[in-house]
């Protein structure tokens, strides 16, 4: 009976997710092109792989990549949704509901709408925004924002949408906090900062956990952003990651010769730094200590 109930989550994860997974590591294998088509591919085996490691973009590309995710995952996917969660916390429910249903918008909000607003916001003078409240505030006002500070203007772009979900996960941990815990600590004397460092922060390891490790793998596979905000420029590569350099190579160069094979073999190593990254925080966040069965039992 058990077998049966997971039986049509195991064929769409079979359909939808290993068997794709399989064929992408085929795909790596062969040098299929435009060029070659279907009929004069060759098998050439780890040559794919060869050619990113011997590849100085991909260099470039892989310290942006960490650049990007790092930034994005500290500084929004976990900081900014942490404080927020926070902050709304301890608000009245109405105004909290409130503030956490204005700050889904960005994720709720089309990519290409949501990034035309950004555009927007950073267009050079006399239209873009941050430049018309920078001359509002008596400061120098730049050029476009996303030619002539392209890291900033990704890193917020994505960051305000995966600071969102981030909220959410910990909004819903803070509020199943036990309310005895927290007012017998008032009792105790705990003022606000006391009571979020010593009874609130150590019972969100298991919910930051997933948020840190789900936002990583998420950032880690998107480019949509990235793609419609800068396209992986200005310059050269400036603000190009992994995922969106796998897209360029398989589907979308300048050269117009779409090489399948090596994005495909570029997309098999983003996975393999999905997996390894995974891992990483499993052990950081001490999962089996996290998953064991409590020691005592409460009635």
């Amino acid at each position: 009976m058990g077998a049966g109930f997971l039986l049509p989550f195991a064929l769409v994860v079979a359909v939808f997710f290993l068997i794709p997974a399989v064929l992408t590591v085929i795909l790596s294998l062969t040098d299929v092109s435009v060029v070659t088509g279907l009929r004069d591919f060759r098998w050439v085996g780890l040559e794919n792989y060869r050619r990113i490691l011997t590849d100085p973009v991909a260099g470039l590309v892989l310290r942006n990549t960490l650049l990007y995710v790092g930034a994005t995952l500290t500084l929004f996917n976990v900081g900014l949704a942490l404080v927020l969660a926070l902050a709304t916390a301890f608000l009245p429910q109405r105004w909290g509901g409130f503030f956490r249903a204005v700050w889904l918008l960005p994720r709720i909000t089309p990519s290409v709408v949501y990034v035309l607003m950004w555009k927007y916001f950073a267009a050079e003078p006399p239209y873009g925004v941050i430049n018309q409240v920078l001359a509002a505030l008596g400061l120098p006002a730049g050029g476009n924002w996303l030619y002539e500070h392209p890291w900033p203007m990704v890193i917020a772009i994505n960051g305000f949408v995966g600071a969102s979900m981030g909220m959410i996960i910990f909004s819903a941990a803070i509020q199943a906090i036990p309310r005895e815990q927290l007012i017998a600590a008032q009792v105790d004397g705990a003022g606000t900062w006391a009571l979020v460092r010593r009874v609130v922060l150590p019972q969100l390891r298991w919910p930051a956990l997933f948020v840190a490790a789900y936002q990583t793998l998420s950032l880690l596979a998107s480019y949509e952003y990235i793609l419609l905000a800068t396209d992986g420029g200005p310059g050269f590569y400036t603000t190009e990651v992994w995922a969106l350099y796998a897209f360029h190579t398989a589907l979308s160069n300048y050269f117009g010769n779409a090489q399948y094979g090596l994005g495909a073999a570029l997309a098999t190593v983003l996975v393999v730094i999905g997996l390894v990254a995974s891992l990483l925080y499993l052990r950081f966040f001490n999962f089996r200590q996290l998953t064991q069965r409590p020691r005592i039992e409460v009635s």
